[in-house]
């Protein structure tokens, strides 16, 4: 029904930059709040940053200063823009949105995957 596409995961050095991209496709009315949450091995999934359709946004204290999510309403897409990373940063990152269309739910991509290493 809904499908989201992720993109912009990979190997970066510390100190580094990646922008991920998740675009929305399928039998979508409209998309409400959209999200980018992750999971490192072992640990618990854990929220990064939300925002909603008018562009309001919340970022978790770990990456506040560092990474910024953002959105094209028109293209159904979201973003994360990561920068200064860390190792602990390394983790897979699983975008999320409120969609309406046959009925509300919420999607989640399939993963990408983001490694900080030297």
């Amino acid at each position: 029904q809904v499908q989201l596409v992720e993109s912009g995961g990979g190997l970066v050095q510390p100190g580094g930059s990646l922008r991920l991209s998740c675009a929305a496709s399928g039998s979508i009315f409209s998309i409400y709040d959209m999200g980018w949450y992750r999971q490192a091995p072992g640990k618990q999934r854990e929220l990064v940053a939300t925002i909603t359709r008018g562009g309001s946004t919340n970022h978790a204290d770990s990456v506040k200063g560092r990474f910024t999510i953002s959105r094209e309403n028109a293209k159904n897409t979201v973003y994360l823009q990561m920068n200064s990373l860390k190792p602990e940063d390394t983790a897979v990152y699983y975008c999320n949105a409120q969609v309406t269309g046959l009925s509300l739910r919420r999607y989640w991509g399939q993963g990408t995957q983001v490694t900080v290493s030297s």
